[in-house]
């Protein structure tokens, strides 16, 4: 189980992404209709996150295509999909909040 980076609140509900190494990798906000819009490091506009209609939530590229899923996990945490439903890594909350991100 590799850890592959982390991420934790930022301001106005945004949450911020790290790589392992805790460099900045990018960020999600609000969207304006509900879910969230997520940027790069340089906050150039790479896609978006909605809530899936049988819960959890559906990931999209910059041009609306599924690229992938996260769910709850069953003992807690959050399992990763990818558009083909393979299960590609899970997150948990770390020891000082945010959520530590894993490949599996």
């Amino acid at each position: 189980m590799k850890k592959t980076g982390y991420s934790k609140k930022g301001i106005f509900g945004s949450i911020i992404h790290y790589d392992a190494n805790g460099k900045k990798i990018g960020e999600s906000r609000p969207g304006f209709f509900g879910g969230m819009n997520n940027y790069d490091a340089n906050g150039k506009k790479i896609g978006s996150s909605r809530e899936g209609f049988f819960g959890g939530t559906n990931h999209y590229d910059k041009d609306g295509k599924k690229i992938g899923s996260s769910r709850e996990g069953f003992f807690g945490g959050i399992n990763h999909y990818d558009k083909n439903g393979k299960k590609t890594g899970h997150s948990k909350e770390g020891f000082f909040g945010g959520m530590n991100h894993y490949e599996d």
